[in-house]
């Protein structure tokens, strides 16, 4: 699943965008994805979500697209930053915040495919297979593909896995989420779900595929069921 960001205080803007996107995903068989919008820098701050590109205007009421950048490096965010501007005499500036590309509006629909091309490379050499966790002085390699799903209790996360064994470590949440790849939803501020696993979702419960139940808050429902 690639999750995409849309960031433009231009309503016909972000529609136009979401089109390229759409059609691109089309002709090109891709169904895996998910696109969410924002009207604004601070909304795409607040979103609970990590996306693994981001289409960002620049300019915008604060935090402006550049600052909006600056603020998601700044607390780890590893996403792919493609500016969408009018100004191109910015270009120099979106490599401090380690942009990814940056597209001029009007929107070129032939450079739009190219970066999308280009998007969907680096995304396949991003993608991971395992994750190493740490406890004392040994570790564990546990393969992305057996988790079904991951809890937080206290400090503590814990990995059920398909075969039933569950494996339990010291860490946050939040930095597992920046570990693994987009196939994982954040269901409930307490629960990361592999929606390779997931067979539906209903009254506030996810479904998984051996039966199991885990919960998805409400504000969260929608989303999962658009992802999947």
């Amino acid at each position: 699943m690639i999750k995409f960001a849309i960031c433009d205080d231009e309503p016909l803007m972000a529609q136009e965008l979401a089109g390229h996107l759409a059609d691109y995903m089309k002709e090109n068989l891709i169904t895996a994805y998910s696109v969410s919008s924002f009207s604004d820098g601070r909304a795409l701050l607040d979103a609970i979500d990590r996306f693994d590109v981001i289409f960002l205007d620049i300019q915008m009421e604060q935090p402006d697209g550049m600052e909006t950048a600056k603020l998601l490096r700044r607390r780890g965010d590893h996403s792919l930053l493609v500016f969408v501007t009018v100004l191109k005499e910015l270009v120099f500036d979106a490599f401090q915040v380690e942009a990814y590309d940056y597209l001029l509006k009007p929107l070129d629909r032939a450079r739009f495919k190219q970066t999308m091309e280009r998007v969907l490379r680096s995304l396949d050499r991003k993608t991971a297979e395992d994750i190493v966790i740490q406890r004392g002085t040994g570790c564990e390699v546990v393969l992305l593909s057996d988790i079904v799903y991951c809890e937080v209790l206290g400090r503590k996360i814990y990995l059920h896995k398909h075969d039933g064994t569950v494996s339990d470590y010291y860490d946050k949440l939040e930095d597992l989420e920046r570990r693994v790849d987009g196939r994982f939803f954040k269901c409930h501020r307490s629960f990361l779900v592999n929606l390779d696993y997931v067979r539906g979702c209903q009254d506030g419960q996810v479904l998984l595929a051996q039966g199991e139940r885990i919960p998805a808050s409400r504000l969260r429902e929608r989303e999962l069921t658009q992802a999947l």
